[in-house]
């Protein structure tokens, strides 16, 4: 899946949608952040997990308590 890098206007939308004041001089860098953030996202939603449980779901080794420091 590839990823279009989102565009300084764009940027500057989804910064006022939220609610916060991006410098006109910030849109590009934070533009290329975001794309880099999407990429990674994007990576992500293709790996195939198959049938691996949550890792709420899966036994974790117990940890020994020991009050020594």
């Amino acid at each position: 899946m590839s990823v279009t890098e989102p565009t300084p206007l764009e940027t500057a939308r989804w910064a006022a949608r939220a609610g916060l004041r991006l410098p006109a001089e910030r849109h590009a860098e934070v533009a290329a952040v975001a794309h880099r953030i999407l990429s990674v996202v994007s990576v992500l939603r293709d790996l195939d997990f198959g049938d691996l449980p949550p890792a709420p779901a899966r036994p974790t080794a117990q940890e020994e308590r020991d009050a020594a420091v």
